[in-house]
């Protein structure tokens, strides 16, 4: 194999780590509230106090906004286009995430870690 072929390989393969690590980081904050809860990835609770949370969250204006996997989500209008699909459950009991939403982004944040798997 010459120089400039390994060269060329060395570079698609480098193009190609940053696309797909890229695509990972911005998982799951693309987010559809599903109305049925066989629909979902995930059941969350919404609850009315930050001291509960597990995540506090952000709503985000735009899509671009959304980044990360911090509590800042961006709710889209269509299943397919979502990252994760969330049913909001009325009951805590049923969560398996519990959040709170905050007006402000820099509330944003894990309030328990060992839930963060939940929303790659």
């Amino acid at each position: 194999m010459s120089k400039q072929m390994k060269k060329t390989g060395s570079i698609l393969g480098l193009i190609l780590f940053v696309l797909l690590t890229t695509n990972s980081i911005g998982n799951a904050q693309k987010v559809y509230n599903c109305q049925y809860k066989s629909d979902a990835d995930i059941n969350v609770y919404v609850s009315d106090y930050r001291s509960d949370a597990d995540l506090v969250v952000y709503k985000c204006d735009y899509k671009s906004d959304a980044s990360g996997n911090e509590g800042e989500w961006y709710f889209v209008n269509y299943k397919s286009e979502a990252d994760k699909k969330i049913y909001i459950t009325s009951y805590r009991s049923d969560a398996d995430l519990i959040i709170y939403f905050s007006d402000y982004r820099s509330d944003a944040e894990w309030k328990n870690k060992s839930k963060q798997h939940l929303m790659y």
